[in-house]
């Protein structure tokens, strides 16, 4: 499917929850959201039916987001309910690695394909500060598991206020030189004031060639990151959602002043 700028949209990311087990200082307050209640939380059910409808529209690729998507019971479940969809050719997840170890193993035979797992720095005492209380130990046990289970490929999302030339980005890039991991490094963000760029190792923040519609955890397709529209799945139906926010995706991204990066999935 096209969108009114002749941009074929085929990528739908899903967060499954706005709940995190960190709390980075770009992302979250450091005492914590007012969390979705469960009876606004799209159900499994639910969220493959959208990822159907998605499919039969034209979306082939799938990513996984949250929140942190592994904090949500049940989560390998939901991977294997949308492998079973035919039409799906990508199904991705980003996540803090911080439980990877733990599903790395069940998630790859549950049929996901590839992995993005966020890590700015290598300093133990840093990466807990970024975090409050997060363990790099974690992480890069994650980060190894996702490679034993043949998750393909694995992805390092690394976050830098200036350039992928600053001290933690260049060691970072380096330590996925020697582990054959990918680096991406994305600069810092901000939905209110609209500051975004083109993601260094990926595609995103290119307006130009978006390509993404988003489902939130509590059921809005949002056309845009950057932007405050939402169609609600529940209200509007699926389809009908889809198809709302396909024909308001605006040629650029300007600013969001109702979501958040946990609640949207970045």
């Amino acid at each position: 499917m096209y969108d009114s700028f002749d941009r074929r949209i085929n990528y739908l990311r899903i967060s499954v929850t706005d709940r995190c087990n960190l709390r980075c200082i770009y992302c979250m307050p450091e005492d914590g959201i007012k969390t979705l209640q469960h009876s606004e939380i799209l159900t499994f059910e639910e969220i493959v039916e959208v990822a159907r409808v998605a499919v039969k529209m034209g979306i082939n690729k799938v990513r996984i987001t949250g929140g942190e998507p592994l904090v949500r019971k049940g989560i390998v479940n939901l991977i294997a309910m949308l492998n079973a969809i035919p039409g799906i050719e990508d199904l991705s997840m980003t996540t803090n690695g911080i439980l990877l170890a733990k599903y790395a193993t069940q998630l790859r035979e549950a049929g996901l394909n590839r992995v993005n797992i966020s890590l700015d720095t290598l300093d133990g005492a840093k990466y807990k500060m970024l975090t409050r209380g997060g363990e790099l130990i974690e992480v890069l046990m994650g980060i190894q598991a996702a490679k034993d289970a043949g998750l393909d490929p694995v992805k390092i999302n690394c976050v830098v206020q200036l350039s992928s030339d600053e001290p933690d980005a260049r060691i970072i890039a380096e330590y996925c030189r020697q582990n054959g991991l990918a680096a991406r490094f994305i600069h810092q963000m901000s939905l209110t004031e609209g500051h975004f760029s083109v993601v260094e190792g990926g595609t995103g923040g290119d307006c130009s060639s978006c390509n993404r519609l988003r489902l939130t955890a509590n059921g809005k397709i949002l056309p845009c990151l950057f932007g405050d529209q939402e169609f609600d799945v529940r209200e509007f139906g699926p389809e009908r959602a889809i198809r709302m926010a396909l024909e308001n995706k605006p040629a650029c991204g300007s600013v969001n002043l109702t979501g958040e990066f946990y609640n949207i999935g970045g």
